[in-house]
């Protein structure tokens, strides 16, 4: 049978769907009008380089190990063993992390309905399951399921934009902005970077595109242009509808809602511009559906690049050798089915903690904060990468970031830096005492984690002892936060930040760098 082929326009909307997901718009309703400082900062800061360096590498270096075969080129297995086992671990968390929501959405929109835990059990591996069949098939294969998707959330998305602007229209702003110092944050309140791991989670994925290359007519021109258009409208996707909220939500009643719960702010949402009644019940059920269906196209989409990567992993030894069995087409269905299980572990411990008692649930719940630290820490290795292989590798680039060395040098250090600090204020929030006792059960999710990662990278080459300098750096960090003197301690984690990204990245000598130039001329 012939295989199925992404067109550039599947492309475009395949990049959408990955890096558009509709349940994270809804935190940024409780940061307010300053949001808009954050969603610019972090569109020009982090998105548009991040866009262009996995546009350079994912057209230089066409394959489907992805984010994990450019490190490998750049740093060695060892490197990209790491990146491999963060990449993937946080997708079985996200699977039954969506798993909960699907529950938590059908029971919102359908409350009469009591199914007892084995119904909420059986929803949740279903949805598990039928994500976990979509990633054993070619991501050509599930192009349909990836579209209609990115259809459904454009639907969404706009809706609440257009509905928001209605209601300004009719009643004015519920959140006016009165000068120019309503949009600038406080940022003498260190809490106030805590938005940026809120706002940087919607901008994941543009690598994930260049593991297409074996489903694509023309990669190496269809890349780029995916990427550019994709990430034009995912940025107009994500700011009008949380323009809707801001608008239309007075800051009261976002303060009282839980920004996590879908039904909670679509009811509060959709109550403040004038549904009620059997209208509001309509609205929410046709929501709370497409929102549901957005679920399996967000996994659909993803599948292949995660799976993909975790086989190459597996083929170099950095992960086990289990996952780098594939099916007749290709795919590496074995890391497919690993998801489905390890996800269905995690559901089946979520109800049961939920059951046990509400602090044990909370606990639960914030483990699930793992999936997106351990994502954000396989990505940092992928903007050193860049910088190493411009330096030291002649590879053709059919697409360059534009500028010189030290441009360049830019623009990989800043989404850098913004990355660990995504990374950070996940785990440490405003560093209060009370927020890191909360965070305990995330913080030994994080180190358990980092055992496993170093054991599984421990059996390839010889160490340089680097899992345990960082280890013991972030032990320090620690340390020095709850010391809560907050102005030294950033002082001292940037100059860490810029040492270890020119040690990093830039460890190349001087003549290497003068016999690349004279190559590439």
């Amino acid at each position: 049978m012939k295989k199925k082929k992404f067109k550039l326009f599947d492309a475009i909307l395949g990049t959408v769907c990955l890096t558009l997901v509709c349940e994270s718009v809804m935190p940024t309703a409780a940061i307010g009008n300053t949001q808009y400082f954050w969603w610019l900062l972090l569109l020009v800061g982090f998105c548009l380089p991040y866009g262009m360096i996995t546009a350079e590498l994912g057209t230089t270096y066409p394959s489907e190990g992805g984010l994990y075969d450019w490190v490998k080129r750049a740093f060695g297995p060892r490197w990209a063993g790491r990146v491999a086992w963060n990449y993937w671990i946080n997708f079985p968390l996200w699977i039954a992390s969506l798993a909960t929501a699907v529950t938590s959405i059908l029971f919102g929109i359908f409350s009469d309905v009591n199914v007892g835990v084995w119904g909420l059990l059986g929803i949740q591996l279903f949805y598990i399951w039928l994500v976990t069949f979509l990633g054993t098939k070619r991501v050509g294969e599930s192009k349909a399921v990836v579209n209609v998707g990115t259809a459904f959330k454009i639907i969404l998305l706009l809706t609440i934009g257009i509905l928001g602007l209605f209601f300004a229209f009719r009643h004015g702003s519920a959140n006016p902005i009165t000068s120019f110092k309503d949009l600038i944050p406080d940022l003498t309140n260190i809490g106030e970077l805590s938005f940026i791991s809120i706002i940087l989670f919607n901008f994941m994925g543009f690598e994930v595109v260049g593991t297409w290359v074996d489903d694509m007519d023309e990669p190496k021109k269809d890349i780029p242009k995916a990427l550019l258009f994709g990430g034009l409208l995912m940025a107009i996707f994500y700011v009008l509808p949380a323009t809707g909220f801001n608008i239309a939500l007075d800051p009261a009643k976002v303060a009282e809602m839980d920004p996590e719960n879908v039904v909670e702010v679509l009811t509060t949402f959709f109550g403040s511009v004038g549904f009620a009644g059997m209208g509001l019940k309509v609205l929410l059920v046709v929501f709370g559906l497409m929102f549901i269906y957005t679920f399996v196209a967000n996994i659909a989409s993803w599948s292949f690049g995660v799976n993909a990567v975790a086989k190459y992993a597996a083929d170099d030894g950095t992960m086990p050798k289990v996952f780098s069995k594939t099916n007749k087409e290709g795919v590496a269905s074995n890391a497919a089915i690993i998801n489905g299980i390890v996800a269905s572990i995690i559901s089946v411990g979520g109800i049961i903690a939920y059951n046990m008692s509400e602090s044990t649930g909370a606990a639960f719940e914030l483990f699930f904060c793992l999936s997106w630290i351990t994502l954000l820490v396989g990505y940092i290795p992928l903007f050193l990468a860049f910088i190493k292989l411009r330096h030291t590798d002649n590879t053709k680039r059919v697409y360059r970031v534009p500028g010189g060395p030290i441009a360049t040098n830019i623009i990989a250090f800043v989404p850098f830096v913004i990355i660990v600090l995504g990374v950070v204020f996940t785990i440490f929030g405003d560093f209060s005492l009370v927020y890191l006792e909360e965070s305990i059960p995330l913080i030994i999710g994080v180190i358990i984690s980092f055992v496993i990662e170093e054991i599984l990278v421990a059996r390839i080459g010889k160490s340089r002892g680097e899992g345990i300098t960082a280890f013991v750096l972030c032990i320090i960090f620690t340390l020095l936060c709850l010391t809560k003197t907050m102005p030294s301690l950033f002082l001292i984690w940037l100059f860490c930040a810029i040492g270890t990204f020119i040690v990093g990245a830039c460890h190349v000598s001087g003549p290497e760098l003068v016999e690349v130039k004279k190559k590439e001329d």
